[in-house]
C-alpha cells in the first residue's frame, strides 16, 4: 500500500488572529514576556511577545503558554529577543543599574568612557541606553545625585562648604552657578529649612474645593487643592518649616483670585511667573505638560516620547505625582494609553471635572 507523504502542519489563521494572546504579540506587550511565547514556521524560530522583529503572518504562527511547548516545536530560539534568557530590556536595565551604583559610590563624577567600559558597551551605545532607561543622560543623572547629596548634607547640619565637597563638587564656584535652580533657594536658606525666605500664601475656594496659592520672590511656588483648608496650610508649613509664611494681603488675594478664575475657566490662561522646583528630569516633564493645549489629553508614553525618553513612562508618572503646581502645570491632562483616567494627587474626581470643563471650554 502506497503511503501518502505527511502533510506539514498548517495553522488556522483565523484561530490565531482571533486569539486575544495574538493581540499582545502584535502590540509587542512586554508585560506578556514570561507568560506567552510564539513560534514561526517560516523562519524556524520561537520568540517572546515583545520581540522587535517584524510581525509574522498569523498563518505561520503557533502560540505557546510555556517555554517547554515552544521548544517542543524543534525550532531555535530567536537571537533578537532571546526567549530562553533575560530580555534585551532587562539586560539593559541591569547594566544601567550597575552604572548608577558606580556613579552613586564614586567620590568624583566618572566619565562616560569609564562608565561604558565598566558595563562592557561602547560610549555611544551606553549613552543611548542609559537615557532611554532613566530619562536622563549619565551626566544628568550624576548631577541629580550630587544635588541629592547636597540637600541631604545641608539638612543633616553640615556647613554649606562641607555639603558641596562631600557631594563631589570640586569647586564651590561651579556649585553656586547652579545652586538656586538645584535647591529652589540659596544653600543657606535650604540648610535652614527655608529660613529667611518669605513665602506669601492665601487660601481660597473653588468649585473643586479649597485652594492654597503660595509664592516666593521668584513666583508662584505652590498651588494645592483639597477639602480641608487647614490641611493645605499644614502641607505648606511642612515644606518650608523655617520660612517666614506671610498671610494674605489685599494685593496677594487678587493674585489668588486670578488662579481661582483660571481653575473655573481654563480658557482665560494663567500668565503668572512660576517658581518651579524639581530635578532636571521633572522639569523636562513639567515643561512638556505646559505645552499640552487646553481641552487635549496625552498619554504618559507620549510625554516620555516628547522629552526624548520613550521608555521612561514610570518616571514620567512619578514626575506628574511630584507636581506641586496644580492646574498651572497641567498633570491632569495626562491619561493612560487607553484614554482612561489614572491617579491624581488631588483626587481622580477633580481630574475628571477639570478635563470635562476644559473639553467644554474648547468646544
Amino acid at each position: 500500500m502506497t503511503m501518502m507523504p505527511a502533510q506539514p502542519t498548517r495553522y488556522n489563521p483565523v484561530t490565531v488572529a482571533d486569539d486575544p494572546r495574538w493581540a499582545r504579540v502584535v502590540a509587542r506587550d512586554k508585560a506578556a514576556d514570561g507568560e506567552l511565547w510564539y513560534s514561526v514556521s517560516t523562519t524556524g524560530v520561537y520568540c517572546r511577545p515583545s520581540c522587535p522583529s517584524r510581525i509574522a503572518n498569523p498563518n505561520n504562527v503557533q502560540l505557546h503558554d510555556s517555554l517547554l511547548s515552544a521548544r517542543a516545536t524543534g525550532f531555535r530560539p530567536c537571537k533578537r529577543c532571546n526567549p530562553e534568557g533575560p530580555s534585551v530590556e532587562s539586560e539593559q536595565a541591569s547594566l544601567v543599574a550597575k552604572a548608577c551604583r558606580i556613579i552613586d559610590e564614586s567620590e568624583e563624577e566618572p566619565s562616560l568612557d569609564q562608565l561604558a567600559d565598566a558595563v562592557g558597551r561602547s560610549p555611544s551605545y551606553f549613552h543611548r541606553m542609559f537615557k532611554a532607561t532613566t530619562g536622563l543622560t549619565p551626566k544628568g543623572y550624576a548631577s541629580a545625585q550630587r544635588a541629592k547629596k547636597v540637600r541631604a548634607g545641608l539638612v543633616s547640619g553640615n556647613t554649606v562648604t562641607e555639603a558641596i565637597y562631600d557631594a563631589g563638587f570640586n569647586s564651590s564656584g561651579r556649585f553656586y552657578e547652579k545652586s538656586t535652580g538645584m535647591l529652589g533657594m540659596t544653600p543657606s536658606q535650604y540648610r535652614g529649612g527655608g529660613a529667611d525666605e518669605d513665602i506669601k500664601f492665601a487660601v481660597g475656594q473653588t468649585s473643586l474645593g479649597a485652594i492654597l496659592v503660595a509664592s516666593s520672590r521668584k513666583g508662584v511656588a505652590s498651588i494645592l487643592l483639597g477639602n480641608d483648608p487647614d490641611a493645605l496650610v499644614r502641607n505648606l508649613q511642612d515644606r518650608f518649616p523655617k520660612a517666614c509664611l506671610i498671610g494674605a494681603d489685599r494685593d496677594y488675594e487678587a493674585l489668588v483670585a486670578r488662579v481661582v478664575g483660571f481653575v473655573e475657566s481654563p480658557g482665560i490662561g494663567l500668565d503668572l511667573p512660576l517658581d518651579v522646583r524639581g530635578t532636571a528630569f521633572q522639569q523636562r516633564v513639567w515643561q512638556a505638560l505646559q505645552e499640552i493645549p487646553v481641552g487635549e489629553t496625552v498619554s504618559y508614553a507620549e510625554i516620555a516620547r516628547r522629552i526624548g525618553s520613550p521608555k521612561a513612562m514610570r518616571a514620567v508618572a512619578g514626575a506628574c505625582a511630584a507636581n506641586n503646581l496644580a492646574v498651572a502645570i497641567p498633570c491632569h491632562r495626562v491619561v493612560r494609553n487607553d484614554g482612561s483616567l489614572s491617579g491624581y494627587a488631588w483626587g481622580v474626581e477633580r481630574k475628571r471635572v477639570l478635563l470635562d470643563r476644559e473639553a467644554n471650554n474648547a468646544a
